[in-house]
């Protein structure tokens, strides 16, 4: 092998020349491989309003068929329209996730156009949970993330089921990152 710097025969697999102290082969770099640890989705009970909106057209529509001088025409429609309701509701659900991997933290957003935002867990300034009446009665929070990089750059996971088990995991795996 030659030294790069001064041109020296240095001996084989040698790191640094043995004239000039210049090095000749840069260490490899450690292999790190990232996992994930979790996928969070919004809560069906994001979607509560929908999903009674759509029942209460149901209803309404079934309602109407069976009525001795119903409407089947209108029946069908408001059934149509329950279903439509109700996928806009599952599409919404699933367009929404957060990511949690041994490195990072992403955020999905979207369906036809998406937007995706990741936030390095070594970066993670704060993590914190909030969590309405109405929340804690159903087992959701807020947990909010912010990063140390921005101080306008913050992922916030709307009602996800037990946000202080989601909280201590992204301190533990931060922490892990960090060591």
């Amino acid at each position: 092998m030659r030294c790069p710097q001064c041109g020296f025969d240095a001996a084989a697999q040698a790191a640094f020349c043995a004239r000039c102290g210049a090095r000749i082969m840069a260490p490899r770099p450690e292999t790190r491989h990232e996992y994930a640890l979790t996928r969070i989705l919004p809560s069906w009970w994001h979607f509560g309003g929908a999903l009674a909106l759509a029942a209460l057209a149901f209803l309404l529509g079934v309602g109407m068929m069976v009525a001795p001088n119903g409407d089947a025409r209108g029946g069908l429609a408001a059934i149509a329209i329950a279903g439509l309701i109700t996928m806009r509701a599952t599409i919404a659900r699933r367009s929404t996730s957060w990511s949690l991997t041994s490195d990072r933290l992403i955020e999905r957003t979207g369906f036809l156009s998406t937007r995706r935002r990741e936030m390095e867990l070594a970066d993670v300034r704060s993590i914190e949970v909030e969590r309405s009446a109405q929340q804690r009665l159903l087992g959701l929070g807020n947990v909010k993330v912010a990063s140390a990089a921005s101080v306008d750059f913050m992922i916030r996971m709307l009602d996800i089921p037990d946000p202080e088990r989601m909280a201590e995991i992204l301190r533990k795996a931060r922490l892990k990152r960090l060591a």
